[in-house]
This record gives C-alpha cells, structure tokens and sequence, in this order.
C-alpha cells in the first residue's frame, strides 16, 4: 500500500468540498437535522409523558402522513433527476413538448408514487401495530391533498435549483423536505418548540396538518380553521415555486447552461 496515492484520492474529494457548497453543506446538514427533530420529541416526552395515551396514535399517523409529503416531493425531484443522469434532458426540452407538459407528466408521476406508498404504509400500520389511518376520517383527504401540494412546492424549487446548478445541486433532492421537518411539528406540537421559532413552524402548511391530525385523534372534530390556513399557504409557496422554475428555465435557456444540465 502506497500513501501518497491515498493522499492523492483523500485531496481529490476534499477539494470537490472545497468548491461546493452544496457538498459542504451536506456535512453538517444531517447532524443539525437528527439533533433538532429528536431533541424536540424528547422535550415532547419529558413534558407530557403524564398525558401521553395516544403517542402510538400521534406518531404512527404522524410517520405515514410525512411519507406522503416525501414522496410526493421524491415523485418530481427524482423522476426529473432519471432525466439528468440519462443524459435525456436536452433530447426533451429540443421536442415541441411545453415546460407545463414536462410538469404535469413528473406530478402524475408522483401521484402514483404517493399513493402507492401511503396505501402501503397504512396497510402495514394496520397489519403490525393495529394502527388504523383512516381513523381520521373525510378529514384524511384534505391532510393528504395538503402535504402532496407542499410535497410539489419542495420537489419544484428543488427540481429548478439542479436545472440552474446542474448535479452538485441534486443533495437537494434527497435533503431539502428534511429540512423543514423539525419546524413541521410532525412529532410533536408546536408548542414543544422555543418561543422564537414559533412564528416559523407555523410559515409551514405541514405545521397546520399535522397539529390538525393530532385534533382529530384528540377531539375527532374537523380542523377547518388549521387546513384553511395551510391550503392558503400551499398556494402561495407552490406559486413561488412554480416562478422560481420558469425564471431558472429562461435563464439557462438563454445563458446554453441547458446542454451542461442535459449532457453532464
């Protein structure tokens, strides 16, 4: 075993770290994320534990509805990332198909997807645990429908960000619906958080679903006010995703960056 080609292989990937920052970001990214989002579910424990007869409830219903956001969100970011590494891209954009077609077929895509493994999780809650999802009633349809929109708004900016970086930027795919997760309130209320972010879980349309899940299991009355809201913030996040997709279209249009995103 020679050293200096170790070295030589170490320096190479440590330089790749050195001029991304997408890649450096990744290093700390995971750690920060299992230490907040476990370190709120311990709070959660310690302050309630003494009135805690349905955290099986909250938690199993609280890890079915999350998958559907993450895959609704994969079901676009992945399909759109086939493309990248097929080096398919550019064969599509020089078609006549139109940038509404190309999103439509990745949302259908990812309908499939999310159904299929939201039918698949809460048959296995129900074969393992005895956890019956759709205890929650008519108000399962809006809960779905709501984290499917913000699953699409992540997948989209996430989608745009690769279109404009090229694949350093694909982390994203893989890390960006995690990121909003310990401020979703998927585990745990929102009142488990500081005070200070507080205002920011509840920017967040899964905040609203999941703290209306947790009423239904408690209360079984429908949270109207909770998925009025986070419906409302669907649109406006979806809308500025879906401008934030075209500008960064236009852009490497016009800058020829789309033959790297096709072809790299």
């Amino acid at each position: 075993m020679k050293l200096h080609r170790v070295t030589a292989l170490v320096l190479r990937h440590l330089y790749l770290y050195q001029r991304s920052l997408p890649r450096m970001t990744e290093v700390l990214f995971w750690p920060l994320i299992d230490l907040l989002l476990w370190g709120f579910v311990t709070l959660y424990l310690q302050r309630f534990q003494a009135n805690l007869p349905k955290f099986v409830t909250f938690f199993l219903g609280a890890l079915i509805l999350w998958d559907i956001l993450y895959r609704a969100q994969q079901g676009i970011s992945v399909s759109f990332l086939e493309e990248v590494w097929s080096k398919n891209l550019l064969n599509l954009f020089v078609t006549p198909m139109r940038p509404s077609e190309f999103l439509a077929a990745l949302l259908t895509i990812s309908i499939a997807k999310l159904l299929t493994a939201g039918l698949a999780s809460a048959f296995l809650a129900w074969l393992f645990y005895s956890f019956n999802l759709f205890v929650l009633g008519l108000s399962l349809i809006p809960f779905v429908l709501n984290l499917a929109l913000m699953g699409w708004a992540i997948g989209i900016i996430t989608m745009a960000s690769i279109l404009l970086y090229g694949q350093e930027a694909e982390v994203m795919a893989w890390g960006l619906a995690f990121l909003v997760q310990p401020v979703s309130a998927v585990f745990y209320p929102v009142s488990v958080m500081p005070a200070w972010v507080q205002p920011i879980a509840w920017m967040m349309p899964s905040s609203h679903v999941f703290e209306g899940m947790r009423a239904v299991v408690e209360t079984g009355a429908f949270p109207v006010e909770e998925l009025v809201k986070a419906f409302i913030l669907n649109l406006f996040y979806l809308s500025l995703a879906l401008s934030f997709f075209y500008r960064n279209l236009r852009v490497v249009k016009e800058k020829g960056l789309l033959l790297r995103s096709g072809t790299e």
